[in-house]
């Protein structure tokens, strides 16, 4: 089963996928890991991604692409994977498509964790970082035991610049007209099922591995 997780930043896609790929015994293939892994082996597609990785640029489609598909010659994908961050643009999606059909597979559902910009920001903008220790905390998730203090070190935590509201909110924008182009070309394949992402962890597993098991008896 060849599967597709989309959503946009802190829809909560690698909790899912974690959880969905240990369930399925697939592989899980994630398009950072997949640049880390490029870059520390010193491949020829790692050096040309490494300089946008570094810079904190998008990595252009041909590098990111050709990456993918030598990762799905792999023999952990013969029999299906779990795709997380991939693909993130239209003509991502169709390199994949024709990928797989030349193999005579393809793929079987894409699964969008839908979740509201203001929920959205609310997680992505609560987060607070300690400059001493690094210790990480969230106005509402976990939160520290005094505001505006790491409890470890007493440090006076500060928010990095990514995730102030205004800043989160731009970073949405951005993504979500990507993506919206990828849930228009899915839709039209018959490929994509919606889950309400803003539901307990637990009742987004049992929405998913239901979407699943509907899949798999076809």
């Amino acid at each position: 089963m060849f599967l597709v997780l989309l959503g946009l930043p802190g829809a909560g896609k690698g909790t899912q996928a974690a959880f969905l790929t240990e369930r399925l015994g697939v592989a899980h293939v994630t398009t950072g890991e997949l640049f880390r892994e490029n870059i520390r082996r010193g491949t020829e597609l790692g050096e040309q991604a490494r300089p946008y990785v570094e810079s904190g640029r998008l990595v252009p489609d041909e590098i990111t692409i050709a990456m993918l598909l030598k990762r799905l010659e792999e023999p952990d994908c013969q029999r299906g994977c779990l795709l997380d961050g991939f693909p993130r643009t239209l003509a991502q999606a169709r390199a994949l498509d024709d990928a797989l059909a030349r193999r005579g597979q393809g793929i079987d559902l894409a699964i969008y964790l839908r979740v509201s910009e203001e929920e959205l920001v609310r997680r992505l903008s609560g987060r607070w970082n300690c400059p001493t220790c690094g210790a990480v905390y969230h106005e509402t998730n976990a939160p520290p035991k005094v505001p505006g203090v790491c409890d470890r070190d007493g440090s006076r935590l500060y928010q990095r610049e990514d995730d102030r509201p205004e800043v989160v909110r731009r970073r949405l924008e951005v993504n979500m007209a990507q993506l919206r182009e990828l849930l228009d070309y899915y839709q039209a394949q018959g490929k994509l099922r919606e889950v309400d992402g803003e539901q307990p962890v637990e009742k987004v597993r049992e929405e998913l591995l239901s979407l699943l098991a509907t899949t798999q008896e076809r």
